[in-house]
């Protein structure tokens, strides 16, 4: 019996595009946020080539780049490209979720900047992005494990509900 690839493994636990979608948004969730913990770490002890991105002396903060990454992609999936609906590209549906993931990590790791619209990264306040993350991490999670038992509980009750409802007891 022939030892299964990495790539058959793969296709055995992801053969549904939605539970890939999660999976890849997940990775490229944790990933972003990872590194750009990272650089931003680097760029304050000022260690390595990493600096702040600056335009006219004003600071671009990485939830810019989340933003538009969040922005188009969520234009792509209102046009219909990526969702990976049947027929649509499994390349493309890949991108898009991997960008989506990414780009609520740039975002959520700056919450506190848009909650208080100062620069509090590095304060006591910067917390509420930690926080934020760690809630949307959770809120993947629960997508993620929970997907296939949720969805059967939810039809469950809908047809109890229909049932009752309908009096066909």
């Amino acid at each position: 019996m022939a030892q299964p690839s990495v790539g058959d493994i793969y296709q055995k636990h992801f053969n549904g595009r939605r539970r890939e979608r999660l999976f890849l948004s997940s990775i490229a969730f944790f990933v972003a946020f990872a590194t750009v913990r990272a650089i931003t770490h680097a760029i304050r002890r000022k260690v390595g080539p990493f600096h702040d991105v600056s335009r006219k002396g004003l600071h671009l903060h990485h939830l810019i780049w989340g933003i538009f990454s969040l922005l188009g992609v969520g234009y792509l999936w209102l046009a219909e490209v990526g969702t990976g609906m049947e027929g649509t590209s499994t390349r493309t549906s890949r991108a898009t979720s991997i960008l989506y993931g990414a780009g609520a990590a740039l975002t959520l790791d700056e919450f506190a900047l848009w909650l208080r619209l100062e620069d509090v990264y590095w304060t006591k306040e910067g917390r509420d992005s930690i926080d934020a993350v760690v809630l949307f991490a959770a809120l993947l999670s629960i997508g993620w494990w929970g997907g296939p038992f949720l969805h059967e509980v939810t039809r469950e009750t809908a047809r109890v509900l229909k049932r009752n409802v309908g009096g066909k007891d």
